[in-house]
């Protein structure tokens, strides 16, 4: 998943979360990091490239902006793992549950 890996980068995170507040030029974004322009153009390419990102011109500026459907992407990702954890976690409490009875039971027969 393209998308994940993209944002597995701290900076490109903090890219997103910036957009997530609203749109902004690269150079708003340059500004916001230690980081030089070139730097941050490369992050966003790899952010362009997983779909995360989108560019639109505006007169003599750039506008990025969050593309919804990347981040569709990886909420379908996160919804299938939460799936995956929940039914798993709810099996683990089943079984502890089922044990800590029969323990229980056991302790009275033994008295």
């Amino acid at each position: 998943m393209e998308s994940l890996a993209a944002i597995a980068d701290p900076t490109r995170r903090r890219i997103v979360e910036l957009l997530a507040q609203r749109e902004r030029t690269a150079g708003e974004l340059v500004e916001e990091f230690d980081l030089s322009a070139p730097a941050i153009s490369q992050h966003l390419n790899v952010l362009r490239e997983a779909g995360l990102v989108m560019t639109r011109a505006e007169g003599q500026s750039r506008i990025q902006s969050l593309n919804p459907r990347g981040l569709d992407e990886l909420e379908a990702w996160l919804e299938r793992t939460r799936n995956y954890w929940s039914k798993n976690l709810d099996a683990l409490e089943r079984e502890l549950r089922a044990e800590d009875t029969a323990q229980k039971k056991a302790r009275k027969t033994t008295k």
